[in-house]
């Protein structure tokens, strides 16, 4: 198992990973997927459209952007581990956001989505070596690599329970 002391992280994904107890990212993910799961089955229907405050996204909306995430973080992993020099772009998620139109989604097709999604992120970081974990290339102009995008994929989710227990379901 590769130690946690070979993380690379910019300083705005250090609140991510502090939401993960785990050593194992591999831990975290399954835990972090139950842990979610139960959350959304858990949503009355009438807070799906719901919005903490004026501008900020729907649970619906957050939902979607959570899965398009995770998508980014998965092929960020991907092209890491492949040893891939080529510099990877960001993406803006809020742009990304507007025009997923998550709002229009069925909130049981989102749900299998995230199920469908998240059990690939799983089974494919299960297929990486420490070597393809440790690879560093570049993503959005910063050094990075897989092993520490195992980690972001639960510590992103993770940081979203806690905003929707906190701000949309008290």
């Amino acid at each position: 198992m590769i130690p946690k002391s070979e993380l690379i992280l910019q300083d705005y994904y250090q609140s991510y990973l502090d939401r993960i107890k785990e050593n194992d990212f591999r831990a975290a993910m399954k835990e972090n997927t139950r842990q979610f799961r139960k959350l959304l089955e858990s949503i009355p229907r009438k807070k799906y459209d719901h919005s903490y405050a004026e501008g900020k996204w729907t649970i619906r909306q957050m939902v979607r952007h959570i899965i398009d995430t995770e998508r980014v973080f998965a092929y960020r992993a991907l092209h890491l581990s492949r040893k891939d020099a080529n510099s990877l772009p960001g993406f803006d998620e809020a742009s990304w956001n507007m025009a997923a139109r998550g709002e229009n989604q069925r909130w049981k097709e989102l749900l299998e989505e995230f199920k469908t999604v998240r059990a690939s992120t799983e089974m494919f970081f299960d297929t990486l070596s420490d070597d393809q974990l440790r690879f560093v290339g570049t993503v959005n102009g910063n050094p990075q690599n897989a092993f520490t995008l195992g980690f972001l994929v639960s510590g992103h989710v993770a940081h979203h329970i806690a905003i929707l227990k906190e701000r949309y379901l008290k």
